[in-house]
């Protein structure tokens, strides 16, 4: 017997909220795990800007920790006061090693679509929280509005570092499949970005168009049809071993 398949999964229907400030809220008096928060390639603008995320959450956060790859970004955050360690964060070995306390939320800001290995990732989060901990994802959305659009002129919009594209039923599978029940997801809107004039025209016309289109997508999403917003972020909980 052929094992029926379901193919239209609900979306939530919540208005889009800013990214940032939401993880703000989310650090706020919370024993914090900030992974991914170096921002590489951009942390001295981010620093110079004050628009560092990692430095907003420890100005809420009742303590904070700070988890990446990048050895220069870790080593610059230590000798400016940060707990800040280097570990593979696709590696649950490699983070049970760090032996940190249990954190009330850990935090991974547009961290999962550039991993090879989402999954293991995921497993290794497993080690940051206790029973009652939270962790935070956010990434970009599989259905935003550009990446519907820019197809029809021959083309991919894409980030270069990218590995994977999330939806929400691609969140709530991963999820499940790793330790962790998705609890709920909201929409992020990118804040307009200042008009470009720098490829001629031809590129003025095409950031106007995508200018109208994302003001027109994030009216939908104000009126109750967020689909297209930019980005997704998401609350798991952990699932007790069976």
């Amino acid at each position: 017997m052929t094992e029926q398949i379901e193919w239209l999964h609900r979306l939530p229907k919540a208005a889009p909220v800013d990214r940032e400030a939401t993880l703000v809220e989310v650090a706020r008096d919370k024993r914090t795990v900030h992974v991914g928060f170096v921002d590489e390639h951009l942390l001295e603008t981010r620093v110079a800007t004050g628009t560092w995320l990692h430095a907003r959450l420890a100005g809420v956060a009742s303590s904070l920790v700070g988890l990446d790859v990048a050895e220069d970004g870790v080593a610059w955050a230590r000798e400016h006061g940060y707990e800040a360690y280097t570990v593979d964060g696709q590696s649950p070995e490699a983070v049970r090693a760090l032996g940190l306390a249990p954190a009330d939320v850990v935090i991974a800001g547009e961290v999962i679509e550039h991993l090879d290995a989402p999954g293991p990732f995921f497993r290794a989060m497993r080690e940051l929280v206790g029973p009652d901990g939270r962790l935070v994802v956010t990434t970009p959305n599989q259905i935003n509005f550009v990446a519907g659009l820019v197809p029809v002129t021959g083309r991919e919009a894409m980030h270069p570092d990218h590995m994977v594209a999330f939806s929400v039923r691609t969140l709530k599978a991963i999820g499940a499949r790793n330790g962790w029940e998705l609890e709920k997801v909201a929409y992020y809107q990118h804040r307009p970005e200042p008009l470009r004039f720098t490829g001629g025209l031809g590129s003025l016309v095409q950031d106007v168009v995508l200018r109208l289109a994302r003001g027109f997508f994030s009216l939908l999403g104000r009126a109750g049809l967020p689909y297209w917003s930019d980005g997704l972020i998401g609350w798991y909980r952990p699932v007790p071993p069976a």
